[in-house]
């Protein structure tokens, strides 16, 4: 085959080839025609995520999806992948095994994984939730409980119960079916919102046994078990606009938000980390505590950073990370960089396995840090030598 040929590929093939092709000038013209034509995407678009429209792509190695959302590590030591449209992914070392709505998942977008105490897989996703149990999923939706069919987070607390955190608000798992679980409401100046106040992108469970729930738009809800404590930017948080929770080895907890960087909360007043600070981007979508006690933030645009409680650390492009990969969501068929979208690495994703390893899902596909630097794992690896 002439390496020099472009092919039309769909968003859901990849090739195994590894040739650059030479692209030729009416395919430039055509992209910026594409890019300075194509139409503000509305929140209803980014919702729905990217489509499958047909795009150029120029032969590269075979990602296990072109975005990679979720990573977890199961009892047994099998990975979950939780992609942005090629549904879930699982590797048990030695084989890819993909599992979509043909095979009966709930959705084909993945924004949280989680094993019980049984040891039943559950998903959050854009069409309810999943649990896989001995190779059957059962599908969770609004015909269930839930609030919404949308989900953006999950959480199982120390009692065993499930969370999720939906479109348009909170509810637990019965044991049956899904309960809403009302979170109050809050006067913000200046409001704003990604999509509605309503969704709950992040929740977590504190050493205390506190509940927190973070809002697009109105703030933290902290739940003591009786009672609610709200926090917004009037009360010192970074921003209203929170996308992630999580607390440290010492109590204390972390905050990222949606363009003010990272609040952090020692149990009476805020400290707020922004770019100046060091931060790659103000935009954190998951906090993450590795074994060493550092604190990785992962951004929309700017790749992570690590923060050793002095300095922070970027991880981006020069580290190894793929640059914008994903096809903007305006269907305009170009790459969302050159678009509508931030131009830099979008990390959505960070875990760190039983053997220490630590990966990170992106925009890119899915990495793994080998020293100080981030190692594109493909369709053909390379995984890492089990320990």
């Amino acid at each position: 085959m002439n390496t020099m040929e472009n092919r039309v590929q769909s968003t859901n093939l990849r090739s195994k080839s590894t040739s650059i092709g030479v692209v030729p000038l009416w395919l430039v013209i055509a992209c910026f025609a594409a890019v300075s034509s194509a139409p503000r995407f509305t929140a209803a678009q980014e919702l729905a995520g990217p489509p499958a429209p047909q795009i150029w792509i120029l032969d590269q190695p075979p990602q296990i999806s072109a975005y990679i959302r979720e990573v977890f590590q199961d009892r047994d030591g099998d990975f979950w992948f939780g992609t942005n449209g090629d549904g879930i992914c699982r590797y048990d070392g030695k084989t890819l095994t993909y599992l979509s709505v043909k095979e009966g998942f709930g959705g084909s977008a993945v924004r949280g994984i989680l094993q019980d105490g049984g040891g039943a897989m559950w998903f959050a996703t854009d069409g309810g939730v999943s649990r896989y149990e001995s190779g059957i999923f059962t599908n969770f939706t609004v015909a269930d409980g839930l609030s919404d069919h949308s989900v953006w987070s999950l959480m199982r607390d120390r009692s065993g119960t499930i969370w999720a955190g939906t479109h348009r608000g909170v509810c637990r798992f019965d044991g049956t079916s899904f309960v809403p679980f009302p979170l109050p409401r809050v006067e913000v100046e200046n409001p704003s919102s990604r999509f509605t106040p309503k969704v709950v992108f992040g929740m977590f469970e504190d050493q205390a046994g506190n509940l927190w729930f973070g809002t697009d738009g109105e703030g933290v809800h902290r739940y003591d078990g009786e009672s609610f404590t709200s926090f917004a930017v009037k009360d010192g948080l970074a921003g209203n606009q929170v996308r992630c929770i999580q607390g440290d080895r010492r109590g204390k907890i972390w905050i990222g938000t949606n363009g003010g960087g990272v609040s952090c909360y020692d149990g009476t007043s805020f400290r707020n980390f922004t770019k100046k600070d060091g931060l790659n981007n103000d935009r954190v979508y998951e906090i993450f505590e590795d074994q060493t006690g550092h604190l990785w933030f992962s951004t929309l645009g700017a790749g992570a950073c690590r923060y050793d409680g002095t300095t922070f650390t970027a991880f981006g492009a020069d580290q190894g990370l793929t640059i914008n990969e994903l096809p903007c969501p305006c269907g305009s068929g170009s790459m969302y960089a050159y678009c509508h979208g931030p131009n830099g690495a979008h990390v959505q994703e960070m875990f760190q396995d039983k053997d220490g390893v630590l990966w990170f899902g992106c925009s890119g596909g899915l990495f793994r840090l080998d020293g100080e630097k981030l190692v594109n794992v493909t369709r053909d690896g390379p995984w890492p030598e089990p320990s």
